[in-house]
């Protein structure tokens, strides 16, 4: 098992996003970008795919133990931290999940497009062919 398959299960296990992780990474002062993240939870037969060294995921680890148990002045509830994380929202410049489209308003003299006329339900056509019984020689009465 690599370094890239444990960061990919401890990710899935703890519902972790790449903002997230970015977050925990600089809890022990170790600067990643979300790009480098992506490249190492790629395929391993993707052209970008990066192995994951094991400086960062020792790092990660360490900060994943302040993120989840807290410093000795400030502990946590691990558990608690867990739950959270399924109810955080993404944050501003990542990405937005469940956006509200944006409503506005223009006039017809706006837009310059004409309203699309409504259709009209097609008449149903009768049967070019008639129901046929194909006598192929089976069920022969015996004379």
């Amino acid at each position: 098992m690599t370094n890239n398959d444990i960061f990919k299960k401890l990710r899935v296990a703890l519902q972790l996003r790449d903002d997230q992780i970015v977050e925990i990474l600089q809890l022990v002062d170790f600067r990643v970008s979300k790009g480098e993240l992506g490249n190492i939870f790629r395929n391993e037969d993707h052209p970008n795919y990066v192995e994951c060294g094991d400086q960062l995921l020792r790092n990660f680890l360490n900060g994943l133990v302040i993120h989840l148990r807290g410093t000795k002045e400030n502990p946590k509830n691990p558990m608690e931290v867990i739950k959270s994380h399924k109810n955080t929202p993404p944050k501003e410049g990542s990405i937005k999940t469940e956006e509200q489209p944006k409503k506005t308003n223009f006039k017809k003299s706006e837009t310059g497009f004409k309203p699309k006329p409504k259709k009209k339900p097609f008449p149903k056509k009768e049967p070019i062919v008639e129901k046929v019984r194909f006598k192929n020689g089976k069920n022969k009465s015996k004379e």
